[in-house]
């Protein structure tokens, strides 16, 4: 079932009919090393957070990306693959792939920077070949999907939450919702200048939330996501979710991951609640990549 206003969804999701059924984390995960780092003009029309006036620093990235993947690797097994100067904004490959059980999804990228990256023949073979997956490509699709970034996935309970944008249109969010064979999907708009999901709203292990309501057109559609998972949300304000601290993840059932920047937007009373939750908070410093416009859940792709 697709809906698309907060009273359709509210009507549809109660616990019962959506109970915690699959595994609400990864069982691996996998990033894209950023060589070559740069930032890509194209993808800065749309993605209000990247950072184009200054300079960057392709050896501090490479350095904080290799921080994170060391960090990762301590939580869930951690596999990196080489990135390519010619896919700038490839070190966010979690937009271009991303998987569920028995298959690997491809995503359909508005930008052409991007739809090079949904050409990588090697994840392509290491899910097909290695891990025996199907492949669902969208890429080939005349829609927009770009995956786990537009779509913020309730893996336990089957529910996509969809926001809609330049990045994800509704055929794309219907080609989502089949793909990832979700039993229920919330598609509403973002609020304008915001690209992507991943940034305003993280479900965290299927039993909490980061929310940060003015990052949706209508805040109906963001407290609605929010009974969902009440009274565990945590609520950001409009700094904190410019720091990224709605780019969050959680990659086992009692560890929250954020890079630095973000955590340390966090006041003590909202680091105090997600302790209280059972969510121990891990931070990695990713100064450097986030200012190609994404933080620490962008650069984790997902394998269930």
């Amino acid at each position: 079932m697709i809906v698309t206003s907060p009273a359709e969804f509210l009507a549809a999701y109660t616990p019962e009919r959506y109970p915690l059924q699959a595994a609400a984390t990864a069982r691996a995960v996998f990033l894209v090393a950023p060589h070559g780092f740069a930032l890509a003009a194209e993808s800065a029309t749309d993605n209000r957070y990247m950072q184009m006036s200054g300079e960057t620093d392709p050896a501090r990235a490479l350095t904080q990306h290799a921080a994170l993947a060391a960090a990762l690797r301590s939580c869930v097994p951690t596999i990196v693959f080489p990135g390519d100067a010619a896919t700038p904004d490839a070190v966010f490959p979690n937009n271009v792939f991303a998987s569920a059980p028995g298959r690997l999804i491809v995503g359909a990228m508005r930008h052409a920077v991007r739809r090079r990256e949904a050409m990588r023949a090697d994840i392509r073979g290491f899910f097909r070949d290695l891990l025996g997956c199907d492949i669902v490509d969208l890429s080939t699709q005349a829609l927009v999907a770009e995956l786990t970034g537009a779509l913020a996935v309730d893996r336990a309970r089957g529910i996509g939450f969809c926001g809609l944008s330049e990045r994800c249109d509704m055929e794309g969010a219907r080609a989502m919702h089949e793909a990832f064979g979700l039993k229920l999907t919330f598609c509403f708009p973002l609020a304008r200048g915001e690209y992507h999901t991943n940034v305003v709203f993280a479900p965290l292990a299927s039993r909490a939330a980061i929310i940060a309501p003015e990052g949706f057109a209508d805040p109906a559609a963001a407290e609605a996501i929010a009974q969902v998972y009440a009274p565990h949300v945590l609520r950001l304000d409009a700094a904190q979710k410019a720091a990224f601290a709605g780019n969050a993840i959680a990659l086992s059932p009692d560890t929250v991951w954020m890079s630095a920047r973000a955590a340390e937007s966090l006041r003590p009373e909202q680091c105090a609640a997600l302790a209280d939750w059972g969510f121990a908070l891990r931070s990695v410093e990713l100064g450097e990549i986030e200012k190609a416009g994404g933080s620490l859940r962008c650069c984790v792709g997902e394998i269930f």
